[in-house]
Parts: structure tokens; C-alpha cells; sequence
């Protein structure tokens, strides 16, 4: 029996949670967990409420550790409950694994440095300033580190962890019973095929937010090379 755990927070971006969930559901002798700070529900970034099952005091060790993004993981940056636990669950954990912008949550509990990771293209420059190899694919895997760029990289990212974790027709099976065959209606789904005028409009829009993270990952980035040198 695989068990995997899904670290949830408030205002988590739902879908990085519930595509890779859609397809690690499906799974033979797989139990999948989420969990939390306690068992009260968690209000997701646009309003929809998902019920922990676990606490982090009550969880098993588990086979995967999955943490997703969304604009609530500012707070998890600096969360050391939740940070201790990905670190303690790391030390056993067959994967290691983040959806969007839950890498940043990763590389903050020191897990990504030396990895090649990716996450969600707004927040590549961040992932650097923790000393990561950071890539641009929509997954990357580099030892038992996989990790999935934004949102909706979420189901590629759970289709690779299923072949890693049972076998490509396993993978290949869900992914069929799922129906995933995206045929997207615009090609502007990541900034090398969108227009300029829209990969600005999205910067823009995003820009006052972007830079009170970019505060947090840069005081937490300077506190961790003066320790290092201490």
C-alpha cells in the first residue's frame, strides 16, 4: 500500500491539488491523504472548501509528500510547523513532490537546493534565489525530486508520478479513463506562445502580489546563506 499526502493551506490553488488527486484516486493500493495544521475545512483560493482527513501530528510516514501552490503559501514560507514536517517526512520518502507554486514551499524547508525543480513561470526567478537548478519544462524529475510548473501542469505531473511509482500502462490507463486529451482553444497558455500584450497583462495584474513574495523568499533566502556561513 502506497500512501500519499497532500499538504493543504488556506487560499491553496485547488486545481494543483485536485488533478494530480483525480489521477493518484485512481491508483491500485494507493491511500491518498490530506492534510493539514487540523481537521477544519480549508478555503481554497477562489472559495471552494476541502476537508483535511489527517493532521500533521497524526500522519503515517509517507511514500509521496505532495505540497501544491496557490497565492496562501506566502504564510507557509514562513510556517516552521509545516516546514519541519516536509523535512522530517523528506528523510523517509520515496518522492518529493510540488505542483506550481508549492515548490517555493519546498525550497524553503531546504529541499530543492541542488535539485532541478521548475514552478509556475511567474515565480521562476524566486525558485533561483534558493539556489535551485531551476527548468523551465512542465515536469521535471531530477532523483526523487518532481516537481510540476503551474496549475494545470498538475495532471502531466500526476500521470509521471504514476509511471514512476507502478508502471507506464498503469499511467497510461488513468490517463485514458480520465479522457486527459487537452486541445485547448487558444495557444496562450505559457509566455513563449502568448501574445506580448497578454503575458504583460498577466505580469501586471499579478505584479503587487508578486513583489510581497519576492520580500519573503529574499529575507528567507538571506537568512539561509548567513547560517550556512555561521
Amino acid at each position: 500500500m502506497k500512501t500519499i499526502g497532500f499538504i493543504l493551506f488556506p487560499q491553496l490553488t485547488q486545481l494543483d491539488l485536485t488533478g494530480p488527486y483525480e489521477v493518484f484516486a485512481r491508483l491500485p493500493d494507493t491511500q491518498v491523504l490530506l492534510l493539514a495544521h487540523t481537521l477544519a475545512p480549508i478555503a481554497t483560493e477562489k472559495g471552494l472548501s476541502i476537508l483535511p482527513n489527517c493532521s500533521f501530528a497524526d500522519s503515517p510516514q509517507l511514500d509521496v509528500i505532495c505540497v501544491p501552490g496557490g497565492p496562501g503559501i506566502n504564510a507557509c514560507l514562513t510556517d516552521e510547523v509545516m516546514l519541519d514536517f516536509l523535512r522530517q517526512q523528506s528523510i523517509k520518502a520515496e518522492y518529493v513532490t510540488s505542483v506550481c507554486t508549492g515548490a517555493l514551499i519546498l525550497a524553503a524547508a531546504g529541499l530543492l537546493e541542488g535539485y532541478q525543480a521548475t514552478t509556475h513561470w511567474l515565480s521562476l526567478d524566486l525558485l533561483r534565489m534558493f539556489r535551485v537548478d531551476v527548468r523551465t519544462e512542465r515536469v521535471v524529475q531530477d532523483r526523487n525530486r518532481i516537481t510540476g510548473g503551474g496549475v494545470t501542469a498538475g495532471i502531466d505531473f500526476g500521470l509521471t508520478l504514476a509511471a514512476a511509482l507502478f508502471d507506464k500502462a498503469t499511467a497510461e490507463a488513468i490517463q485514458l479513463m480520465m479522457e486527459y486529451n487537452p486541445q485547448p482553444p487558444f495557444d496562450s497558455g505559457h509566455p513563449s506562445s502568448a501574445t506580448e500584450e497578454i503575458v504583460k497583462k498577466v505580469q501586471e495584474a499579478a505584479a503587487p502580489f508578486q513583489e510581497q513574495r519576492r520580500k519573503i523568499v529574499a529575507e528567507i533566502a538571506a537568512h539561509s546563506s548567513l547560517t550556512k556561513r555561521s
